[in-house]
């Protein structure tokens, strides 16, 4: 192949970018043609992305500057000139006034001889030296950074002669002493397989120093000869410095390989010590969590035990408390049949009444048929029944009452040891099935003549005040009894019975409490661990505090008196009353079966009433020293009321008759 004699010169220009410095190369001089090599993309390249100068320098080229670019020896790209370049350059006449010559024709690549070659280096190198101080080689100086030889990066080219002795230069990074990057990997020489080669146009561009390694390329058709000649005499020594840039690099590369080997080895210890730490931490973390478990584990359990513990503690006191109970109540059976065998055994004794057997008291009521019963109380229902030919009222106990044993036995008591004409008599009694038997009350209860039970007729006014008046006797008979006082606890008017001349007597005092004496006359309260009694007639003290006392009886007396004049339920009774009062038409709230309510004697009587039926217990008035007084006066009033009508009745009214009597509603 027949080569084309070229005379080259070379520049060397120092830039860190170097598209930009060949590109401001070009404008200069007026460059017209301009060939420049375009490296092979190998795997290395390809791997650190290097810039891609032929490209940059084809973008950015003047329009008078047709721009090649070579890879391999093919042609990549080209870029046409779009006009003409200036006929004059500043840059042309300075290099025209510094008188070069041109270099003398390059041989042909087939009679070229090491020592024409040689002699065109020297010539070269002294050219080099004579045209500007500026330029020194990069190999014995140091740079603009301060960094020697063995700190420059180095690029990865190679550099040979072709067959006409020029040296050549291929490229695959942009200069080989470029220190724009300095956190760039060195590049790996390549295998100086191909060549790729520039054309340069030399002269001194004004840098601050010129880099040999520049890749930039320029053609030009002045001074070549005497370009050529220039680096025919340098040849040798740029062989010779080639040679040791060889070795220097190979040492570099080695040291660079090392390098890379070691922080490998660091980057892989690193690995596996971030790997070993990441380990250890995850068993840590494992550790943790497993300590925590346990701890949860064990709390849990110690929470159960202490559960358990706790539930067998309250096992053990449930089993305590039920044996407590279990001796109570075989203590209590215990009791109640000695009682009962006590009280069998006195009323046996007891010459003042007879005891009946459980035969005749079946025998009489037919075996308690629900045609002989009377009436139905707390302690069980009472039976109408003839005995020894003589009326009488059978209360039996129910099977199922809670206290009816007890109330049986303290209500013979209570009849057997006193006796009042306001009292109901005890015949007899059966011990075997609880049975009480009573004379025969044949106007029944207070409450069924209040109410008009069976359409019976109207208590007068006269009889109710006496029957108030024989209710405040025999209550005071109770509470002075020796020698401790007596406490009824359910007065009302359904304990209140009614013979044929509708003399009252007090019934059901089995629940009649047995107060001290000291009490009774000086605190008049004594505690109680129950309450006894039916609603509406129980002291609010006594329901509240179970403090028990002879005026707890009161409070039920009071409310048993706004009954008899007033006919009514208890339930706000009072409060009816004192409204009734304040407003004067009491007359409006009394019985109305009665017409001839004394208007005076009846205000008094319903104030009294309301005195004795106070909340607090303090408040109420003294049985024996104001009520039963008042009491005693108004049955003076009613007999003689009574009296004076029975003589009208057999003698007519007269005048003066009525002028004495008490004044009617």
């Amino acid at each position: 192949m027949e080569h084309v004699q070229i005379q080259c010169k070379d520049v060397l220009l120092e830039e860190s970018d170097v598209a930009r410095a060949l590109v401001e190369y070009a404008n200069q001089v007026m460059i017209e043609v301009l060939v420049v090599g375009s490296s092979s993309k190998g795997g290395f390249l390809r791997f650190n992305k290097p810039i891609d100068i032929p490209g940059a320098i084809t973008k950015t080229a003047p329009d008078f500057c047709t721009v090649y670019a070579i890879t391999k020896g093919k042609l990549s790209t080209k870029k046409t000139a779009s006009r003409a370049a200036p006929s004059v350059s500043p840059l042309r006449i300075q290099l025209q006034q510094n008188g070069l010559k041109p270099h003398p024709p390059l041989p042909s690549a087939t009679t070229n001889t090491r020592a024409e070659r040689q002699s065109f280096e020297s010539q070269h190198r002294r050219s080099l030296d004579d045209q500007s101080d500026s330029f020194r080689p990069p190999y014995n100086k140091r740079g603009l950074t301060g960094r020697s030889y063995g700190e420059l990066s180095i690029p990865d080219s190679e550099i040979s002669f072709n067959s006409s002795g020029r040296p050549s230069i291929e490229r695959n990074s942009p200069s080989l002493y470029d220190n724009s990057d300095p956190n760039r990997t060195p590049p790996r020489l390549s295998n100086f397989s191909d060549v790729d080669y520039c054309s340069f146009e030399s002269m001194t561009f004004g840098r601050r120093s010129m880099d040999l390694s520049s890749p930039t390329a320029f053609s030009t058709g002045s001074f070549e000869n005497e370009r050529f000649s220039s680096a025919s005499q340098g040849g040798d020594d740029v062989e010779a410095e080639m040679r040791r840039l060889k070795l220097e690099l190979k040492q570099t590369m080695e040291m660079y390989s090392t390098a890379c080997k070691e922080a490998l080895t660091a980057k892989h210890k690193a690995t596996e010590l971030q790997r070993w730490k990441l380990a250890e931490e995850r068993k840590f973390e494992e550790a943790k969590l497993a300590e925590e478990a346990a701890l949860a584990i064990a709390e849990k359990e110690k929470a159960k035990s202490k559960a358990a513990m706790e539930a067998a503690e309250a096992a053990q006191r449930i089993a305590d408390i039920e044996s407590r109970k279990r001796v109570d109540a075989e203590t209590k059976a215990l009791k109640e049949s000695e009682a009962r065998t006590k009280a069998v055994n006195a009323l046996a004794k007891d010459v003042r009444y007879r005891k009946y057997s459980i035969e005749e008291i079946e025998d009489a009521t037919e075996f308690f048929d629900d045609k002989y019963k009377i009436g139905e109380g707390s302690y069980g229902p009472v039976y109408k029944c003839y005995l020894d030919h003589t009326p009488v009222a059978v209360k039996a106990l129910r099977p199922d009452a809670a206290q009816g044993r007890s109330q049986f036995q303290k209500e013979v008591e209570v009849l057997c040891s006193i006796r009042h004409p306001n009292m109901v008599l005890l015949l007899g009694a059966c011990p075997e099935c609880g049975c009480l038997v009573y004379e025969f009350m044949a106007n029944g209860s207070l409450e069924d003549r209040l109410f008009r039970q069976g359409d019976s007729p109207a208590l007068s006014w006269q009889t109710r005040f006496r029957i108030a008046a024989e209710i405040g006797t025999v209550l005071l008979f109770l509470h002075q009894t020796k020698p401790e006082p007596l406490v009824h606890r359910d007065l009302k008017p359904a304990n209140i019975l009614l013979d044929r001349n509708f003399v009252s007597k007090l019934a059901d005092v089995g629940l009649a409490r047995l107060v001290p004496p000291s009490v009774a006359n000086t605190v008049t309260q004594y505690h109680m661990t129950s309450t006894a009694g039916t609603f509406c007639y129980i002291d609010p003290e006594y329901q509240q505090t179970g403090m028990l006392g002879v005026k707890s009886d009161i409070y039920s007396l009071g409310i048993m008196f706004l009954q008899l004049i007033t006919g009514k339920p208890p339930m706000g009774l009072t409060h009816y009353v004192e409204r009734a009062l304040e407003k004067g038409n009491l007359k409006d709230l009394l019985d109305p079966a009665v017409s001839d309510w004394p208007v005076e004697d009846t205000t008094e009587f319903a104030k009294l009433a309301l005195k004795c039926a106070e909340i607090r217990r303090k408040d109420r008035p003294d049985l024996s020293k104001v009520i039963l007084p008042e009491l005693n006066r108004l049955r003076v009033l009613a007999e003689e009321s009574t009296q004076a009508a029975v003589v009208i009745n057999s003698s007519g009214p007269t005048p003066t008759e009525s002028q004495t009597s008490s004044p009617k509603l």
